[in-house]
Formats: structure tokens, sequence, C-alpha cells
């Protein structure tokens, strides 16, 4: 019983951290209408990859974008592998104990998981403790998860202004 119990947790924590309402920006798609399964085989820092209307897959109430089909069959393979963690809010707001935007233009993957942050000063002091960052986040989530999704846009706060442009589809 108690192995039962083990494999029981640990299938359901590597499943990745989604459980409240997907944030979804202006464009009508989830993480600003870019190819979340792109980031994987993208070196770190890179830009996103913009998704197309043509391609696209329904995961956590959201509609997602993706460049290609063959990202979109992989993503709805296993959408918890490649979706945005919290749901695709900023991670460092998360560890600090609210939701905001994540701009998918500031992101970072660690051990396969991708982590979103809402503009570049929040970007940077992530990457100073990301670990410990993460650490907060996931204790901070559970009492979050079921909170409202951010309604604000990554897009229009001014620090973000040069991480994007806009080719990205709109809903």
């Amino acid at each position: 019983m108690t192995r039962f119990l083990t494999l029981c947790l640990l299938a359901i924590s590597a499943t990745g951290v989604q459980a409240g309402d997907q944030y979804i920006d202006r464009s009508g798609y989830a993480a600003g209408g870019y190819d979340v399964v792109a980031f994987h085989g993208l070196p770190p820092g890179a830009p996103a990859t913009p998704g197309s209307a043509t391609f696209t897959a329904q995961h956590n109430g959201a509609v997602w974008a993706f460049s290609s089909a063959a990202s979109r069959d992989r993503f709805a393979a296993d959408p918890s592998r490649y979706a945005p963690q919290y749901d695709g809010h900023c991670a460092y707001g998360v560890a600090q104990g609210y939701k905001v935007p994540g701009n998918p233009n500031l992101w970072q993957l660690v051990d396969g998981r991708l982590y979103l942050n809402i503009v570049p000063r929040v970007a940077r002091t992530w990457s100073r403790d990301t670990a410990g960052y993460i650490a907060r986040s996931e204790g901070a989530w559970p009492s979050l998860d079921a909170t409202a999704a951010s309604t604000g846009s990554w897009r229009a706060r001014r620090a973000n202004r040069d991480t994007f442009s806009d080719n990205t589809p709109s809903r």
C-alpha cells in the first residue's frame, strides 16, 4: 500500500503545476500565442517562437497556438510537459504570493519545466536564485491556484516594450 501511494504521489508531482485558470493575454491565446513546445529546442534567452492560428489545441480552458502541426501534436500528447508553470503566471510573482502576468519572452527552462516572468528586472532577480524562487513558488502555489487568473497584460507594461513584437496570432 505504501509503495502504491508513493507511486501516486510521484505521478501527481510529475504532471507539472497547473490547476487554476490559465492566464490569457489580449491575444486570446495562452502563453501570448507563442509556441510553448518550441522553447524546448531553443538556447537560453532566445526569442520565443510565435504560434499560428492554423495550429491550435485546447488545454486548461484555453486555446494554445503552435508554429507547426508537429508542435501542436507533441503538446496534445503531454500538455503538462510543455505548458508554463503556474498557469502561465510570473513565477517570481507566485514566489512572492500573488498572481501577475507571465511574459513568454522572459522564460527559463529548469529541469524541463517552463517558467515565465513579468518584466526584465524580475527575470534578472529570478535568475540570481532560481532554485530558491522555485521552492518558494511551489510552497505558495497551493494557496494561489484557485484564485482568479491575472487580468493585466504583460504587453502593456512599459518595461516589456523591447521584449516582443506583435507577430503572434490574435483571436
